[in-house]
């Protein structure tokens, strides 16, 4: 069914508007004043307004524009920023502190290997000391051990003479009784 009369007009002035309308709104902006064609904005049907600077040309933003929007990207932005910088900041301290832990723990490790090596070497020094003082204390006894191996060697000795000196006589003995 075909729209007549008011209608059809009505429609025909509808479909063409946008059009008009975007028309008005680039001359408008190339003279720097809003210019619009009064007979097609009393017929087109209300769209948003535009603020003043911008086109219809693939979005083309002008300076004022950017500044609003931009301050609000910016301090989110910076925000974020912020926030990753803490947590990164905070896990480099907190890598630095369990450095710092752990040397402390091997420093406290190696103070009680330390004071385990100094006991021991503590005992070691008491007891060589004793086996000092008992060396020490047995020395007479040594020496008269000494004294006494010193002795049997010069009998043995004496021994060893004696024997030979009787083997001697034994073989005179026995020349003797042959005769």
């Amino acid at each position: 069914m075909a729209a007549t009369g008011d209608d059809a007009a009505a429609m025909d002035s509808i479909s063409r508007a946008p059009t008009a309308h975007l028309a008005a709104l680039n001359a408008a902006a190339s003279s720097g004043g809003p210019a619009e064609a009064p007979e097609d904005v009393a017929e087109s049907p209300a769209l948003p307004p535009k603020k003043p600077g911008t086109s219809s040309d693939g979005g083309v933003e002008t300076a004022e524009e950017a500044v609003e929007p931009a301050e609000l990207d910016i301090n989110d932005l910076c925000s974020d920023m912020f926030e990753k910088m803490s947590v990164f900041l905070q896990g480099e301290l907190t890598g630095t502190c369990e450095d710092y832990r752990l040397l402390e723990n091997m420093n406290k490790l190696t103070s009680l290997k330390y004071m385990e090596m100094k006991d021991i070497s503590i005992n070691i020094s008491r007891n060589l000391q004793d086996l000092n003082n008992k060396y020490v204390s047995l020395q007479p006894y040594l020496d008269q051990i000494n004294q006494i191996e010193e002795q049997v060697s010069s009998l043995e000795q004496a021994a060893y003479k004696l024997d030979t000196y009787s083997k001697k006589l034994e073989a005179r003995f026995k020349k003797l009784e042959k005769r």
